[in-house]
């Protein structure tokens, strides 16, 4: 039964050495305060720019959408062609390039990255949330427009009071896995001197000399966050299936 023993004192040793590691590297000066801090500023620029996003997204998709259907409308086409660019150029350059230009071109006097990469972020998501909001009005029936119309509504007012809030409905799930994407490639703000969770794990790795830990606890803490925004997202397309009954 030695080999027993043996096995569970190092068992016993292994952990024993293991959070007297995690002690030392989390709360060994209160390093643990950086990481809830750049927890915090993660989820401020993907809630930011989500929002940003869902609003240029929006209005995109609407000038897209009016200016399909006036085809007479010079002022339509304008703003379609420029929305056309916007969507073509933020599409064809990777995020991170895109965060160099924020701040280092754009906003070069910024001290703070963090609404530069907010602003950034929110830019990049409403070119992409744009063809989703586009693709949600063009499956509502045309009737629903007919009849704003005959309502005595502006096609404005009928976007807005009519097609817009059954369109939402429809692409909620699909903004839902926007912001988990947009989550996860907030993982690079720290190019912009943004001390994110990821920032401020790598920090505390290149201090502690602690390889392991720091770049675990930031996977983890990822894919916490993930598995409870895609809980939520279930729930409401959950919610949203039992109201059309």
């Amino acid at each position: 039964m030695e080999w027993l023993t043996t096995i569970y004192n190092n068992i016993i040793a292994f952990f024993t050495n293991w959070f007297d590691t995690l002690y030392n590297t989390f709360v060994v000066s209160d390093r643990y305060m950086v990481v809830l801090q750049g927890l915090q500023k993660t989820l401020i620029i993907t809630v930011g720019a989500l929002l940003i996003g869902v609003v240029i997204g929006t209005v995109v998709a609407m000038i897209k959408v009016f200016a399909a259907t006036s085809k007479r409308n010079i002022v339509l086409k304008i703003l379609d062609v420029i929305c056309n660019i916007y969507t073509t150029v933020i599409r064809g350059i990777p995020v991170v390039v895109q965060l160099l230009i924020s701040f280092f071109i754009i906003f070069v006097s910024a001290k703070d990255g963090t609404w530069v990469a907010t602003i950034t972020f929110g830019i990049n998501s409403g070119a992409y949330v744009a063809e989703t909001i586009r693709s949600g009005i063009m499956a509502i029936d045309k009737g629903q427009t007919e009849a704003g119309r005959s309502l005595g509504f502006s096609n404005l007012q009928t976007m807005w009071l009519i097609v817009l809030p059954q369109a939402f409905k429809n692409i909620l799930p699909a903004i839902g896995n926007e912001m988990i994407a947009l989550l996860k490639e907030t993982s690079v703000a720290g190019y912009v001197a943004v001390v994110d969770i990821t920032k401020a794990c790598n920090q505390i790795k290149n201090t502690t000399y602690d390889q392991f830990n720091p770049i675990m606890l930031v996977a983890l803490v990822y894919l916490v966050m993930v598995m409870l925004m895609t809980y939520l997202l279930s729930v409401v397309e959950r919610r949203l299936r039992n109201s059309e009954r």
